[in-house]
């Protein structure tokens, strides 16, 4: 059985579902996702862990936030929300965009002190490599922007409203991106700007990065890149598994997360 709740951090409401027993295990979703794609790991670790399964901002049952937000947005809301716990550690298990968030609060001081494990899989926040089909996109989009910019401010705004809206702009961006409100567009270009590089010699935890073979939103290199900049990760890969590895592979996703924990 599972709860559903919500947290108030500041004037923005977070829902999360609870489930399980033992020890706190946190679980983040991914950019795009919910915890409704979480709950079936939190399900297969629930004799082991109560894990609170969160819709981040803008996500699931979660309001979008007032205004953009940057990654230390969210890592302060889960800081609040581990706060809230009053649990002297708590575990994590993030997917994606999760992982971004991770590792903003692991290198802080609050995240040293009351996170223990870590769990990452399919984890964001490493430059990725860049293919000659994204600079063509890249400038075939500054070369349509361009006769719009010499305009007024207002005429501009308007002109290059209308230009986000045609079927060749549309075929240039993310999809994550073209499906977005206004607030949420600014939250995901500054999210998707930030690399985390820096971050992870500050982070002390042991971390287990589980990754499928065949992800193809944050391929393997960028697990082998968090592997090799935390001094006590380890990468473990599972085949014929996607960047959802945990949906894909689901026993055997569990299997190695209940040993994790156990350990």
């Amino acid at each position: 059985m599972s709860e559903n709740h919500t947290f108030k951090y500041q004037d923005q409401e977070i829902a999360y579902e609870k489930a399980g027993n033992g020890k706190p295990l946190v679980i983040l979703h991914g950019w795009g996702s919910s915890k409704r794609a979480m709950m079936p790991v939190a399900q297969n670790l629930a004799q082991l862990r109560t894990s609170y399964v969160i819709d981040l901002p803008g996500f699931g049952d979660s309001p979008e936030p007032s205004g953009a937000w940057a990654i230390d947005d969210y890592a302060d809301a889960i800081q609040a929300f581990i706060e809230s716990l009053e649990e002297d550690k708590v575990d994590l298990l993030v997917h994606s965009f999760g992982g971004r968030i991770m590792l903003k609060l692991c290198a802080r001081e609050f995240g040293k002190s009351h996170v223990d494990k870590v769990l990452i899989t399919g984890g964001a926040g490493m430059k990725p490599k860049r293919s000659l089909k994204f600079y063509i996109r890249k400038y075939t989009a500054k070369i349509l922007k361009a006769p719009f910019m010499i305009l007024p401010g207002s005429l501009r705004a308007k002109a290059l409203g209308w230009l986000r809206t045609t079927a060749v702009w549309k075929s240039l961006g993310s999809s994550d991106y073209s499906k977005l409100s206004g607030v949420m567009r600014e939250t995901f270009v500054k999210s998707v700007t930030e690399y985390l590089e820096s971050s992870l010699p500050n982070i002390p935890h042991e971390v287990l990065l589980l990754w499928g073979r065949n992800d193809d939103a944050t391929p393997v290199y960028q697990g082998q890149r968090i592997e090799k900049g935390i001094n006590n990760a380890a990468l473990v890969i599972i085949e014929d598994a996607g960047h959802y590895a945990f949906l894909d592979k689901p026993k055997q996703f569990a299997r190695i997360a209940e040993a994790f924990f156990k350990g």
